[in-house]
């Protein structure tokens, strides 16, 4: 197994600590409390709630339940996911390491290869097992579906099994589920919690509990939980009034634009709806006093310019913290309040072993934000986008207080190359297409169908929220200035960090993923009529 040589001693450094850790917690004594930890992960969603004022869509969704875990806690205007797409993401903040530096960037990646993880870094979920919590993936809530018991991780979780009756419910590898690997999530999830069932969370305290949200969601038939299109039985109302949408100025005012932004306003607010039983039932079950809650998107908003994308329409999260009553909070926490500091969902994995009294392993590049052992806090957050499904891509990008600076390393890939999921999925994606033969599109959607990449990009978001001006050559002297320095901190990040996106992912593995999408999705046609040799 490959060790980065910057990172071996501090990786030696850990697992003694990791030794000592878990020595430490054998020998606690039982009295020692310390406070449950539930976090609720929404999928694929910006800071779109009432409680986020500065969006756009603040006004026109229903998210009462969050709205007041908002007033009940403190919320992070400025947090942000290392990759706009969950696997990636998720393979970050569960390891406490970029996804870049573990070789797990590449979307739904080392699904039947055994793939493990470097020596030194583990999941979440094995250190406070090992500490004495109780780990849950919650899918049932007293039988009724409450999550999908999701991990999407991009590597095989090595250990122990911890809940043996998921275990059991593996297929043998020769059925397996194709290039996705989709058995690998129970397989992983068996290794990183002791149950999927809400109710065994009270008599097994403290616990670490994660309830994986449905939402937000869509298949090709609509957005999932819609009206036409339940989730386990189970929907949301369409009560959003297209006619009343804000739509991004980047993308068509059209009808199919204005549908299509109302459903996932839709599936914000029955998110929420989930959300608001989640905390009714912690309460009632006399929890609420004792459980740190987290709630977070694992990415950024399911749009066309927002997942895959490294824009803050991507990389943009909600983040929302309530601390317990029985707990003395964090000096960084003020229930009600508003927190500007810049934050990764990278930094939760440190976080949550900060809250349960675990020392942060040396070499994770997490941070802490909260608590007496907080990390100094961040000036810039990074994020990186690599092969998604069948679309190739590298890209990098640094975002401080105001800006935002992206590197494409591969601009050919223009921003409509085929990605089979989207053109079946995004209506807005065909739209384009045919607006732009005809000659309809606005000069800031016409980026949107440019046969290139920018090499580089460069964005205000004090004065451009949108992200629609381009100010990498900019005359303005300023401009100039930050572009040069975010460009030198993205490259000593990738230089620091060791990107393994550097070295392209093998050419097979590409190939299969290209089948895949396209029996999944098709093909459209004017991809067929583009590259008729290139198809499967």
């Amino acid at each position: 197994m490959k060790i980065a040589p910057q990172f071996l001693s501090a990786i030696l450094t850990a697992l003694v600590i990791g030794a000592v850790c878990a020595a430490r917690a054998a020998d606690a004594p039982a009295a020692t409390r310390r406070p449950n930890i539930l976090w609720i992960t929404a999928e694929n969603m910006g800071p779109d709630l009432g409680c986020y004022p500065d969006s756009p869509w603040s006004k026109q969704v229903r998210t009462p339940h969050l709205d007041r875990l908002a007033r009940e806690g403190l919320r992070f205007r400025l947090a942000f996911d290392t990759s706009p797409v969950c696997s990636s993401s998720r393979s970050a903040f569960m390891t406490g390491m970029y996804q870049t530096s573990i070789g797990a960037h590449n979307h739904r990646s080392h699904r039947h290869d055994h793939y493990q993880l470097p020596i030194g870094v583990r999941p979440l979920p094995q250190r406070l097992a090992e500490a004495g919590y109780f780990t849950a993936n919650v899918a049932s809530m007293g039988g009724k579906p409450v999550g999908t018991g999701k991990t999407d991780l991009n590597f095989e979780v090595n250990g122990p099994v911890l809940n043996t009756a998921l275990a059991k419910t593996l297929k043998p590898p020769a059925t397996d589920d194709g290039i996705e690997g989709r058995s690998q999530n129970t397989q992983n999830s068996a290794r990183l919690y002791h149950s999927g069932e809400w109710t065994d969370l009270k008599p097994r305290q403290p616990f670490f509990a994660q309830v994986n949200l449905p939402t937000v969601e869509n298949s090709v038939k609509d957005w999932v939980a819609a009206p036409g299109n339940p989730w386990n039985g189970q929907t949301h109302p369409a009560i959003t009034d297209p006619a009343q949408i804000t739509v991004p100025p980047y993308y068509p005012d059209h009808p199919v634009t204005r549908k299509h932004w109302a459903g996932y306003l839709d599936s914000v607010g029955g998110m929420d709806t989930r959300v608001g039983e989640i905390l009714a039932r912690l309460e009632a079950d006399g929890l609420a006093d004792d459980t740190v809650v987290i709630f977070f998107a694992d990415n950024g908003r399911l749009e066309q310019r927002g997942l895959d994308w490294c824009y803050d329409s991507g990389d943009r999260v909600p983040l929302i913290v309530r601390w317990p009553k029985n707990f003395p909070a964090p000096s960084q926490y003020k229930a009600g309040t508003v927190s500007e500091q810049l934050v990764s969902l990278l930094d939760l994995t440190a976080t949550t072993l900060a809250i349960a009294e675990v020392p942060k392993p040396a070499g994770m590049q997490s941070r802490v934000f909260l608590g007496a052992q907080a990390d100094p806090k961040r000036s810039v957050v990074f994020s990186a986008r690599d092969r998604t499904d069948d679309a190739v891509n590298r890209i990098r990008a640094v975002r401080g207080p105001r800006y935002r600076y992206i590197r494409n390393f591969m601009p050919e890939q223009s921003f409509l190359a085929l990605h089979r999921y989207k053109e079946a999925r995004f209506p807005v994606v065909p739209l384009l297409r045919q607006l732009h033969a005809e000659g309809k599109l606005t000069p800031a959607q016409a980026v949107l169908v440019a046969p290139r990449l920018p090499d580089e990009e460069l964005y205000d978001l004090e004065t451009d929220p949108f992200e629609i001006h381009n100010l990498a050559a900019s005359a303005n002297p300023e401009h100039q200035l930050m572009r040069k320095e975010m460009s030198a901190v993205l490259a000593h990040w990738i230089d620091e960090t060791n990107d393994e996106g550097r070295t392209p992912e093998p050419a097979d593995i590409v190939r299969q993923w290209t089948e895949s999408a396209d029996r999944q999705h098709g093909t459209p046609a004017w991809a067929k009529k583009a590259a008729p040799q290139k198809l499967p």
